[in-house]
């Protein structure tokens, strides 16, 4: 009986370890819970405004493609929406949020942000509490969403969480 139990546990086991592994998103400069960098930093509060470089891994079956966010919960306000991101692409170099920089993977698509900027646009919060940072990476079951740069941000966000596998966050804050 005791080597019955230990072969099913032995059989479940790698079962178990695929089904843990998840969909992730990692920086080489950000770390979930920590700070944005001033190089990330609109230029208009002293930074850079340079995109973070960005890495995911463990994407599931079936992803064609990727898209990529950065949200400001506490102002409601969108720094980035990228998409059309190829599926052969495990993250964005730093500075891929400038439109056709070089930075960015093959056809990748950018909206205006909130500041009316296309691409990436940095933290830039008024002065007092920090503000959170998510940035999303989502995995796509297209490998084009079929929308235009002059779509609404409604619209591509429609698109993306109706195509989304799955989703990866890491959220850091800045203040000034």
């Amino acid at each position: 009986m005791r080597r019955v139990l230990l072969w099913l546990c032995l059989g479940i086991a790698p079962a178990a370890a695929l089904a843990a592994q998840s969909f992730t998103l990692d920086s080489p400069t950000l770390h979930d819970g920590g700070n944005m960098l001033l190089t990330n930093v609109y230029t208009e509060c002293g930074g850079r405004n340079q995109s973070p470089p960005l890495h995911w891994h463990d994407p599931p079956a079936g992803t064609k493609s990727y898209a990529v966010t950065m949200y400001d919960p506490d102002a409601n306000f969108w720094h980035w929406i990228a998409y059309d991101i190829y599926v052969g692409a495990h993250g964005l170099n730093p500075g891929a949020g400038t439109p056709h920089s070089g930075n960015e993977p093959g056809d990748t698509e950018q909206l205006r942000n909130d500041f009316g900027n296309a691409g990436y646009s940095g933290p830039c919060p008024p002065p007092g509490k920090p503000h959170h940072y998510v940035i999303t990476v989502y995995a796509l079951d297209v490998p084009e969403l079929g929308l235009a740069a002059h779509f609404s941000r409604k619209d591509a966000l429609a698109a993306i969480e109706k195509h989304t596998l799955a989703k990866a966050t890491l959220t850091v804050t800045w203040g000034r």
